[in-house]
């Protein structure tokens, strides 16, 4: 996905509305700060905003780790981590990463696919 040009604001609203259990989408750039999107309107955050910013900076880190394997293994599409509350989604784009939380009970095997192909359209 290197190379392309990505409107963020409108792919992260895009994602917000494209499933009702999505709680955040946003992209956040390679030192883990948020660049574009956020929290759905009326969702209550799990978490503060310090634990945010915590949450962005170790993001960034793990794909930047990932990446050292992209020779051996291919490029990342996307990262799934299911947690109690929260199932959360990253993407990378170009050098940052498009990071999507929704409810737990998301269908966690076609919620990626919808984020790709808004990514990829």
């Amino acid at each position: 996905m290197s190379g392309k040009i990505y409107d963020y604001s409108k792919i992260c609203d895009s994602i917000k509305d494209a499933d009702p259990k999505i709680r955040f989408a946003g992209v956040i750039n390679e030192r883990g700060r948020l660049v574009a999107g956020g929290m759905k309107p009326n969702v209550e955050p799990l978490e503060s905003e310090k634990d945010d910013e915590m949450i962005f900076m170790e993001l960034a880190l793990r794909v930047k780790m990932r990446r050292e394997f992209d020779k051996q293994l291919g490029t990342v599409n996307f990262a799934l981590a299911s947690r109690e509350r929260a199932l959360a989604i990253s993407v990378p784009i170009n050098e940052d990463i498009l990071y999507v939380a929704a409810e737990p009970d998301s269908d966690y095997g076609t919620l990626p696919k919808k984020i790709l192909e808004i990514v990829n359209s």
